[in-house]
């Protein structure tokens, strides 16, 4: 290259990396323009230990990352962030949290590098007005979210942040919030809540890894037909729905996810059930699409 054309070509590098610095600021705006409603999701996602095993629940997963719409993006609830108020993630890059002991060391050594994005959090952040939402910097990905997503979506490719739960308010107060998220589904952004209708660890039988108590069937079975019916008011005010509901929620963290879940269909969307199998006694992996 002779002296002038390295002159020019060093006059034209501004204007490429300012070329560039609009084209991803376009990528990122046209992400978020009208697109076709997107499904949402709740995975009962169960031991930590489904994100290295290829079983019954880990292949329904990877089925949905094929069959479904790719989402821009994803709002992640999880029952492993509870905070006092709201928050969401807004970090380009979050952590891979292993926050769960006692498994093997293949589990701790998993990453899941999915980027996150500080558009999408504050796009979040816009949606819900009832309360005020934090920014946080510092949580990343907890294993309610990346054991099941990364199943979805292998390649990490598709922008995550995670939504908290505010352990101070009542079921009722979290309904409504995933109401808010209704305009996020319009932009291409796919609503999962991570937890599980039957989670009660304290009594979890062992010997019994494929069934569950009598008690346990019957409020899968309970919790399944009010979502059939769209008996969303009984499932806010779970408290009242007698013994077996009670030993299913003994602490509300894993059910109040599936609850932004329910807020977000419309009349005309179907519910479909899948991974619906109770384990360990006490746990059900019933997950939810609705789309």
């Amino acid at each position: 290259m002779n002296r002038l054309k390295f002159i020019q070509s060093l006059l034209l590098l501004p204007f490429a990396a300012s070329a560039m610095t609009l084209k991803e600021l376009s990528k990122i705006s046209q992400s978020f323009e009208p697109s076709p409603l997107m499904p949402v999701l709740f995975l009962g996602h169960g031991s930590p230990m489904n994100a290295i095993e290829d079983n019954a629940f880990s292949r329904e997963w990877r089925k949905l990352g094929q069959n479904l719409p790719k989402p821009n993006a994803i709002v992640c609830v999880s029952a492993h962030w509870e905070t006092p108020g709201t928050f969401v993630t807004a970090m380009p890059k979050p952590k891979t949290i292993h926050d769960f002991g006692g498994f093997p060391k293949e589990l701790f050594a998993v990453e899941y590098p999915a980027p996150g994005s500080v558009e999408i959090a504050e796009e979040t952040k816009k949606a819900i007005t009832m309360t005020t939402v934090g920014m946080d910097h510092e949580w990343g990905l907890d294993h309610g979210c990346w054991s099941v997503i990364m199943h979805m979506y292998p390649k990490a490719d598709v922008p995550i942040i995670q939504l908290s739960l505010d352990y101070r308010k009542d079921p009722a107060y979290h309904y409504e919030l995933g109401q808010q998220l209704q305009a996020l589904r319009k932009k291409g952004v796919m609503i999962i809540g991570s937890g599980n209708m039957v989670h009660n660890l304290g009594i979890m039988d062992w010997r019994n890894a494929n069934g569950g108590y009598d008690w346990a069937v019957k409020a899968n079975d309970t919790f399944k037909n009010l979502i059939t019916n769209n008996d969303h008011k009984s499932l806010i005010n779970y408290s009242k729905l007698g013994k077996e509901i009670q030993l299913s929620i003994p602490s509300p963290e894993h059910y109040l996810p599936l609850l932004y879940i329910l807020a977000l269909k419309n009349e005309k969307e179907k519910v479909t059930f899948f991974n619906d199998q109770e384990v360990y006694g006490s746990l059900a992996m019933t997950s939810v699409l609705i789309s």
